[in-house]
């Protein structure tokens, strides 16, 4: 046996040896799973299969480990016998370290709130969609640190540049790479792709089970599946460990456990280079001491392809920057909100009137400026040669998100609610109002060369040119709502697909109308549409409804058939507007679960943000289980906010009226929209007639509460 595998066997023996005396330190009752998570244990149920919930339950997991240990197959064969068998070694060290970790949880030595430690199932579900759209390109576990700050810095930006999220593990001499980034004034957090897990490298084990649950949430893999599950992770998380400052036989015998998981290991320590192993698409560990390299180094190593957003402009730009905040202590100046008028307006004009690539600023800049609050006019021409009106918004809308992608701007609301900032180091920089102009020009053509042709902008800065082109904009806005209210499943001849999310779940497909958005809340018809004809053999494809096989269920031949070859042949029928028969798929990306609640003849709904308890006597997290995967669940359906007050919202089972539990916070968001569809349905205080977590947590209390109100659902027919 080499120096190196000696000292790897070794030091996966002492970790469980060590997990194994800390379980016996626990009541065999004592709770050792996670919170919010629906798997508990994951890695543990993932490949072994086993719902740990209680340190009694946990000795599976060190019988489990030692059999790896000696490269013995587990009962249900899992066994990854590569590289000498180390691999093996690595997988019952993360084993152990996943229950060691758990164990420090009950014992209250979770990280502090400086870090996030474990990372709940609802975060992993809200960055689905971000993976399979592109604008996550990756996921870099940072483990260690550069010996200098302002490398880190440097390191840490290229990520975020390249959309790759970060998340920081372990220190080098009591240093981490967050309190370098601390010291570089680098804002850290999820909405800015840096994500501090803990500060020692126990900690790398949240960034492992994190990972190990993409397969159980979105690739309609189960638990116990290990062969399926880790097959997953290798083809479809695209994942790496950097590992700087540091390399110790925790670190080296942790990376054995990783590289299992499929997931290279780049490094700027002299290590032994390990060439494409059987688990691994290219090399398996690298060393890259150029830091003007890594970040690249790390890309190729891992097989990533990304976009790189090239726009001439004096600050960075990409997705990982559409989460900065520009608090008021940092603020420069800011453009419409409470304090001043402003708004947003994208128009068709003639090919002859748009100048392409012109910014015209008509108006003082904000060089001298004498308050931080002032008014602002973004008015965008489009010429195309095929112009139509119904995608004059879904380019409008685009405008939020990229002005909101460059550095040191903070954008927020539309039309004509928006309110922007720019932060007092983006302005030294260089940044310019000119530069908005810049940005929404280069973006619209990268992202809708294909139908649009050219792109010219004009920014307001006086009050009175801002209050007088503002009203063209409303006469605009009021038309285009006018327009697409009126539009219904049976007003169009096609419904749309949207296949994106089937490179996290491959056999989910979503069947996209006018009266029911896609689940993750991002795509309308209309957005459909649009990307197919941005992109004619893209996600988007449309689907001529034909014939109605089921008019109440809302199924059709020509949606079946579609359905059935794009599944992969595993869904053999789909009914738009029911939740009991044949329900729509789902990937993981869900806004929303409805739930059927059969004593109280109705459905409640939770959204992703709700943490709280459901009359069901489960969270989200646990109802969130159930459904994902890209299979069909009766009862069970993931799907948008906006889809909850469409009229074809379970239509099959009496619509709206068996709605009778959902979180505050949603009732309010939806409020407007709840009490239109209670007039609809004569029943104008219907929205206070659904119960909330102040009415009711508990069954009981939700019966009461609905008898109480007369809710119409204890008066429909039954459910089941």
């Amino acid at each position: 046996m080499s120096d190196l595998a000696k000292m790897i066997s070794d030091t996966s023996n002492n970790i469980i040896n060590l997990a194994e005396s800390s379980l016996k330190e626990l009541d065999s009752g004592k709770k050792i799973a996670f919170d919010n998570t629906a798997y508990h244990l994951p890695l543990a149920y993932a490949l072994l299969g086993k719902e740990i919930k209680q340190a009694g339950e946990a000795k599976v997991i060190i019988e489990s480990a030692r059999k790896l240990w000696n490269n013995q197959p587990l009962s249900n064969g899992l066994s990854v016998p590569y590289v000498d068998g180390l691999l093996n070694k690595g997988l019952a060290t993360l084993f152990c370290e996943e229950l060691l970790t758990a164990i420090n949880y009950t014992k209250g030595k979770a990280p502090s709130s400086d870090w996030v430690g474990f990372i709940p199932d609802t975060v992993l579900r809200s960055l689905g969609l971000q993976l399979v759209d592109g604008r996550i390109a990756g996921i870099a576990v940072i483990l260690g640190r550069p010996k200098d700050s302002s490398v880190a810095a440097q390191i840490i930006r290229e990520f975020q540049e390249k959309n790759i999220v970060s998340v920081l593990v372990g220190d080098v001499d009591g240093e981490t790479f967050a309190d370098q980034l601390k010291k570089e004034k680098v804002e850290m957090g999820l909405d800015n792709y840096i994500v501090p897990l803990g500060p020692d490298a126990l900690s790398s084990i949240f960034a492992v089970n994190f990972a190990i649950r993409a397969p159980l949430t979105f690739g309609g893999c189960t638990e116990g599946q290990w062969k399926k599950n880790l097959e997953y992770c290798q083809e479809r998380v695209p994942a790496f460990v950097l590992v700087l400052g540091k390399l110790d036989e925790v670190i080296v015998t942790t990376g054995m456990g990783v590289l299992a998981l499929g997931f290279p290991i780049i490094t700027d320590m002299d290590a032994p280079q390990v060439p494409k192993i059987e688990t691994t698409k290219f090399d398996a560990i690298v060393t890259e001491k150029d830091y003007k390299k890594i970040v690249s180094r790390c890309m190729e190593t891992r097989g990533i392809k990304i976009k790189v957003h090239k726009i001439n402009i004096p600050v960075m730009y990409g997705p990982a920057f559409e989460g900065e905040r520009v608090r008021k202590e940092s603020l420069y100046v800011e453009f419409g909100g409470k304090k001043a008028i402003g708004f947003e307006f994208l128009k068709y004009a003639d090919m002859d009137k748009v100048e392409d690539g012109k910014v015209e600023l008509i108006g003082p800049d904000i060089d001298n400026i004498k308050e931080q609050s002032l008014p602002l006019g973004i008015v965008v021409e489009v010429a195309c040669r095929n112009a139509n009106k119904d995608l004059e918004p879904i380019l409008e809308r685009q405008i939020h998100r990229y002005l909101n992608e460059a550095q040191g701007i903070m954008h927020m609301g539309q039309r004509d609610i928006v309110w922007i900032r720019i932060s007092q180091d983006g302005f030294k920089k260089g940044l310019r109002l000119k530069h908005f102009g810049i940005i929404i020009h280069a973006m619209i053509h990268q992202e809708y060369s294909a139908i649009v042709d050219k792109v010219q902008v004009k920014i307001y800065s006086k009050k009175e040119d801002v209050e007088k082109q503002i009203k063209e904009a409303r006469v605009t806005y009021a038309k285009r709502d006018e327009r697409l209210s009126g539009m219904t499943d049976e007003s169009v001849e096609d419904f749309y697909s949207c296949a994106l999310c089937q490179s996290f779940a491959p056999n989910h497909i979503c069947i996209i109308t006018p009266e029911r958005l896609g689940l993750c809340g991002a795509y309308s018809w209309l957005d459909a549409k649009a990307n197919f004809q941005i992109s004619p053999s893209g996600a988007n494809q449309p689907i001529q409804k034909g014939k109605a096989t089921d008019v109440k269920l809302g199924q059709w031949k020509n949606i079946n058939d579609f359905v059935y070859e794009k599944s992969n042949k595993t869904i053999e029928k789909v009914s738009m507007y029911s939740l009991l028969e044949s329900p729509q798929s789902s990937c993981g990306c869900f806004e929303c679960i409805v739930a059927l609640v059969p004593e109280a003849n109705g459905v409640l709904i939770v959204h992703r943000d709700y943490s709280g308890d459901t009359p069901l006597g489960m969270k989200f997290t646990t109802l969130a289980s159930s459904v994902g995967g890209g299979v069909q669940t009766p009862g069970f359906l993931g799907v948008g906010k906006l889809y909850l007050t469409s009229k074809k919202f379970i239509s099959a089972e009496g619509g709206i009226k068996r709605i009778v539990w959902m979180p505050q916070d949603l009732k309010e968001f939806l409020r407007s929209k709840l009490e239109a569809r209670g007039k609809d349905i004569g029943d104008p205080d219907f929205i206070n007639k659904i119960a909330d977590e102040t009415k009711a947590t508990t069954l009981e209390q939700l019966l009461d509460f609905l008898k109480q109100v007369k809710h119409p659902a204890l008066e429909m027919p039954s459910l089941i």
